[in-house]
């Protein structure tokens, strides 16, 4: 075969080959039968194993065989060509080894022939322990790419038996393959486990019920080596950005393990502040409440208000993580009541701190943690807390202004919305929250200044600031509208007809009655 598929002179191969990998539009199957009709697979294939020392062909052919199996037509080729996928995921060769994993992922997504089961190929073929090898000792490129081919194979039931094999015991079982492979590939494992972890409910429960959310515990404690640690806490961070996961990750004891690093005064502070960062992730979500006691949440804002009161004393960053932290805890209704109901109230960090310039990335923090807390991330008919925290929140805005220089909390804001661009985002975020509340609408009506910054649309100059400032002058105006007592002050009028034309103009730089001017100009001689 090698004889009779040779090529004397790569030449035009390359060449072709490259004009078909660099073609800006899409490949489609007529595309790549009109190629695979002048040059045939096992031509291309004999030239990548025999024609190595020709510069630039092993990249060009891997590119346009990539593109060759994206389409139907090429991947109809693949069953054929089973073998070489196996030789390819085994080659020395990289890019090699890159290319055979994503043509297992072709096979997958685009082959259709009902008479024969892409999974049973790779059974058969014995792919799925290379594709293992690929992800624990490839380099980054073929690593990624062996994962998206295992994550395109648990989308069949079939594929599904094949990476959680009902038998624990199984070389191929993840929880045995990480028991034997280097720190690398232990990380590699649990980034894997998140990938499939996202693909859905179904499958979120059967790695679950397969213990594999263990193996996160395990490298957590594992305090020998901070760098896999850490790494261990990024992906344990992405599992709780995963909607469906808060259920199966409150059955753990992960929220325990994270609280314990949190108030470990021995533990590296990188990773306690990513374990805060991590707990307040997975309590923002609404539906946390259902899995998990207030007790337990209880016990992490105990441990946030510690570090918080450690860092008055200690400049660190860990007081901008747990502030965060904080937010994030706030951001539900639940979240926001244990945090002004505790004893005392761990809201007053950030209340305090919001309205301190003494380091702004700590002020940026508290702020938008206090938007949080107010409600401006929650639905409109959640923003309100229950009596005993809403009394909470605003003593806590009162004391905290009676020990500044500004004696009111509107006094507060003026001082928030005159600093820079980030801060005054923020601080448009806790106005938004905030204005709901009489009490407070009243202190934003009583500062002129405040009214003049959020409904000049020159006041920003950024899309984001615009919007934010707009979304606060419409807060203010629904709020005003809302409250007789206010709407019939006489006083007030003025102010209602400022809100009124500035959420009648827009977010946007516009401008009041502009109108065309003739321009007289000198004319030009020569």
């Amino acid at each position: 075969m090698e004889e009779e598929y040779s090529v004397d002179d790569p030449t035009q191969l390359l060449q072709e080959a490259s004009d078909f990998a660099l073609d800006p539009g899409a490949q489609n199957d007529a595309s790549a039968k009109d190629f695979l009709d002048r040059f045939p697979l096992p031509v291309i294939i004999n030239a990548l194993q025999t024609k190595g020392d020709v510069p630039g062909l092993d990249n060009t052919l891997v590119a346009c065989l990539e593109r060759i199996f994206n389409t139907k037509y090429g991947a109809s080729f693949i069953p054929q060509y089973m073998p070489f996928v196996q030789v390819g995921l085994k080659a020395d060769s990289q890019i090699v080894r890159s290319l055979a994993c994503k043509t297992v992922t072709c096979l997958l997504e685009h082959f259709d022939d009902n008479t024969i089961s892409p999974a049973r190929l790779i059974v058969d073929h014995d792919v799925y322990p290379l594709l293992l090898d690929c992800l624990l000792n490839g380099n980054e490129q073929v690593a990624a790419a062996s994962m998206d081919a295992i994550k395109e194979l648990a989308g069949s039931p079939e594929g599904m038996d094949i990476i959680f094999p009902a038998n624990n015991n199984e070389a191929t079982h993840l929880g045995n393959v990480a028991a034997q492979c280097s720190s690398l590939g232990r990380v590699r494992v649990l980034a894997l486990i998140v990938k499939l972890f996202s693909i859905s409910n179904s499958v979120a429960s059967t790695i679950y019920n397969s213990n594999l959310l263990n193996l996160f515990e395990a490298e957590i404690n594992n305090t020998n080596d901070t760098l896999v640690t850490l790494s261990a806490l990024e992906l344990l961070y992405e599992l709780a950005e995963i909607q469906h996961g808060t259920e199966f990750l409150s059955r753990t004891t992960l929220l325990h393990l994270l609280c314990s690093i949190i108030s470990s005064t021995s533990t590296e502070s990188i990773l306690r502040s990513r374990a805060m960062m991590i707990s307040g992730r997975l309590l923002s979500r609404e539906n946390i409440y259902t899995f998990i006691d207030e007790s337990s949440v209880k016990i992490v804002i105990s441990a946030l208000d510690k570090i918080l009161e450690l860092s008055e004393s200690q400049d660190t960053d860990e007081s901008e993580s747990a502030l965060e932290a904080l937010g994030q805890i706030g951001s539900s209704i639940e979240g926001a009541v244990l945090l002004l109901s505790s004893s005392p109230p761990a809201a007053r960090h950030v209340i305090d701190a919001a309205f301190d310039r003494q380091g702004h990335g700590k002020q940026l923090s508290a702020l938008h943690a206090l938007g949080n807390i107010a409600g401006d991330s929650r639905p409109e008919n959640k923003i309100l807390l229950n009596g005993d925290a809403e009394e909470s929140l605003r003593r806590l805005m009162y004391i905290t202004a009676s020990k500044s220089s500004k004696l009111t909390p509107s006094g507060l804001l003026v001082s928030v919305l005159q600093q820079d661009s980030e801060i005054r985002l923020a601080g448009y975020r806790v106005i938004t929250g905030m204005v709901a509340r009489l009490w407070f609408l009243m202190e934003i009506c009583s500062k002129q200044e405040i009214i003049n910054i959020v409904t000049d649309a020159s006041t920003e100059t950024t899309k984001i600031g615009m919007e934010a400032r707009y979304k606060c002058c419409q807060s203010i105006h629904k709020a005003f509208v809302s409250s007789s007592k206010l709407l019939n002050d006489p006083a007030l009028a003025g102010l209602a007809a400022k809100l009124q034309e500035a959420v009648r103009r827009g977010p946007y730089l516009a401008r009041k009655h502009v109108e065309a001017q003739p321009v007289v100009v000198t004319a030009d001689r020569f």
